[in-house]
Order: C-alpha cells, then structure tokens, then sequence
C-alpha cells in the first residue's frame, strides 16, 4: 500500500501503519470525553437540559472558529515543515484541552480549553495528508476507508470506557483521555516517521495562503475540487448534529445514563467499522469512489430520518445500517479530492477541509443544539427529533452536489476531448 520515499539513514520509513495506531489512540481518547461532556455541562447549569445545549453551541461555536483560522496554517506548515511537527502541535493541544476539562473549576475554564483544542485541531486533517503521503491513488479510497475505521474504533472503546468511568466520577474520564494523549505524543515524537520527503516539501511559506480564503481558494483552482467540498461541507454539516445533542437527546427522550449511551454508541460503532474496514476497499473496486461517495450520502438521508422518528431505543435500531453506511461517503471523496492536488498541496487541501470542517463547526451548533433547546423548552411541540430532521435535509442536499460533481466531471471530459 505505500509508496514512501526511502528514508535517509537510521530512520525507518513512513507507512500507513504508523499513523494508523495514531488516529485510533487520538480517537478514541476523544471517544472518551463524548459521553460525558454533555452531563459536565449540565452539572455545571444545575441539571438544566436546555442550558447545558446552549453552552454546547457556545464551545463548538468558538471551537469551529479557531480551527476554521487555524487549518490553513498548519496544513501549510506541514507542507513546508512535514507531517510528524504538525501532528505533535495537535496531539499537544488536545491533550490541553482534556487537563482544562478534568481541572475546570467553571464554564470559562472549560471555554479556554475549547478554544486551544480547536486551534490545534490538526490530527486527522495531517493525517489524511500523510495517508496521501504513502499511499498509490488508485488505494487511496481503502486506506481512507481504515482511517475511517480508525476513529470509528475510537468511538466503540472510547464511549464504553468513557461512560463507565463517568459513572464514578464525571471528570474522571477526562483524566483517562488526558493519559493516552500523553502517549500518543510520546509515540509520535519516538516511533512515527516523517512521511513527506524534503524534495516534496513547498520551498516557503506563503502567508497569503495561510488564511481561510486563501486556503479555500485551492478548492477553486484545480478541476473538480468545487463540487467535492460542498459534498465535504454538506456531510461535515450534517455530521454535526451527533457531537451537538446526541447525548442530550438520548437522555431526554430515552432517558438513558451515561454509561449506557456510551456502551450503545460502542455497539453502534460495530456497524462503521464493519463498514469502512470491509466494505469500503471492495466496493470502491467494483463500482469506483464516485459510487462509493454518491452511496454514503444517500443513505443516511433515510437514517437520520428515521432518528429523529423512533420513540424509544429499540426501534431507533432500525436506523443504525443506513447511518452505518455514512462510512461509504468519506473515503471515496477523499480518495476523488487527493487525486487533483500534488504531493506539495496535499497538507494545503487538508488544511482547506479543515476550514470547512471550521465552518461546520459554527453552522451546525446553531442550527442542531439551538433547535433542539427549543424543543425542550416547547415540549408541547412532541418535536424532540427536529434537530435529525435538519440534518437528513442537509443530506440530501450533500447527495445532490455528490451526483453533480459526476455530471461536472463528464463535462470537463468531453470539453477536454473535444480541444
């Protein structure tokens, strides 16, 4: 699977393993936290539901806008310095930000945390780089597929361990994630090999790049890259609404504990993995990356709408394979994106995504956590599932900008043949 430049002397070489075990230990250390965000908060509002949602816009709100200014700089500091500096910056900053949430006294301390977090908010954006790094195109789409299984397996261990220990203490689990981040930095600084050799590396660093606009601009130079970030945007937007008020959700209307939403959002996880660790490699083959996007994007237009329907948890079941092949829709549009930038633009289109991701980040709080507090504070509305309503529209909308992005793509052949 890798193509990796050889490594000078004493070093070993870069391979997709490397920052395989990274991404699953950055996972599932975040994997932790998830359950037990939610119920800090709205320990620290007095048990008020709709309180804690509001403060869970504010923190991914601020924390989207960090990283939406923070992306461009460190995909292009990883195209001029290498993968392996940018990587540990990210590592560092997040394990800063599990400290602030064990230690918090208050909100603010919470909010500060937050903020570094999302400023170095570049694990798995370099990642995806460095996949890019050491991996031919034509596998591009099963190893993004891994990548995928990689945070999925975050979110099956990290929300059972997350859950239990919350149980015993609330901030305990935030200590757990504060250690494997410890020694993932230790394993990035000791073990993991820098993957972009310094004749791929840019010559400098170009300030007038290193901003949001500037770092978006990419996605308008080369073909085809336009279309496949509205599909990155729209699913990134739509993805949202799970960090938003999932836990929230599933607490108010399935009065579940945090233990068990976290051990169900682990068996839930088992699907994603099945998916991006065995279907994802073999369906990219048979019917091409387009397909394997196009398919992950219409499906959970049907699942998320089943969410926002179930009344209990048994049924809400029923949706868990449409959402499991969610998984589809990343790596085939990776594998597309990857494709159209060469090895010096690779932590650019990242750091671009990232910013997008950024934006998702604003956008979806606001529409998913401020709908769903409104619900909670309209009960007579019985319209808790409205924030997963929204979000299956957004689908729907990825979907469509995925099927254009085949007809711009025909387009451009035929105007490049008929030259």
């Amino acid at each position: 699977m890798s193509d990796a430049p050889a490594p000078s002397s004493g070093r070993r070489a870069a391979a997709f393993g490397f920052i395989f075990v990274s991404a699953v230990a950055c996972a599932i250390s975040i994997g932790i936290m998830v359950p037990v965000l939610p119920n800090l908060l709205k320990q620290f509002n007095g048990g008020d539901t709709a309180a804690a949602a509001d403060w869970i816009v504010i923190f991914n709100v601020f924390g989207g806008l960090a990283s939406f200014f923070a992306g461009p700089v460190l995909g292009l500091m990883s195209d001029r310095f290498g993968r392996r500096p940018v990587l540990l910056i990210s590592i560092g900053g997040l394990g800063l930000d599990f400290l602030f949430m064990a230690f918090a006294p208050s909100l603010s301390w919470l909010f500060v945390g937050r903020l570094i977090s999302g400023a170095t908010a570049g694990v798995f954006s370099t990642a995806n780089a460095y996949v890019a790094d050491v991996t031919a195109p034509e596998n591009r789409a099963r190893a993004f597929g891994w990548m995928g299984a990689a945070f999925t397996v975050g979110f099956l261990a990290g929300p059972a361990i997350g859950g239990y220990l919350g149980d015993i203490n609330l901030r305990l689990p935030f200590l757990a994630s504060a250690a494997l981040t410890l020694v993932n930095a230790l394993y990035g600084y000791f073990v993991v090999p820098e993957s972009l050799a310094p004749e791929k590396r840019t010559t400098h660093f170009d300030l007038r790049r290193a901003n949001p606009l500037g770092s978006l601009r990419l996605l308008n130079s080369h073909h085809e890259l336009l279309p496949l970030a509205a599909v990155s945007f729209l699913n990134q937007l739509a993805n949202m609404v799970w960090p938003s008020v999932f836990v929230l959700y599933a607490g108010y209307r399935f009065h579940w504990t945090p233990g068990l939403t976290g051990g169900f959002m682990a068996g839930v996880s088992i699907a994603g993995v099945l998916v991006q660790s065995f279907v994802v490699g073999p369906f990219a083959k048979r019917f091409g990356e387009r397909a394997c996007m196009i398919t992950g994007a219409a499906l959970p237009v049907i699942g998320l709408a089943w969410v926002s329907y179930a009344p209990n948890g048994w049924l809400y079941l029923i949706g868990v394979p449409f959402n499991a092949f969610w998984q589809l829709l990343n790596p085939g549009l990776q594998g597309l994106m990857t494709r159209r930038v060469g090895p010096s633009e690779q932590g650019q289109l990242q750091g671009a995504n990232q910013s997008l991701m950024g934006i998702s980040s604003v956008i979806g709080p606001l529409i998913y956590g401020l709908s769903f507090a409104w619900t909670v504070r309209h009960p007579e509305l019985r319209l808790p599932g409205l924030p997963f309503i929204l979000a299956s529209f957004t689908m729907a909308a990825c979907l469509s900008f995925a099927v254009w992005s085949g007809y711009h793509a025909q387009a451009h052949a035929m105007r490049e043949a008929a030259k």
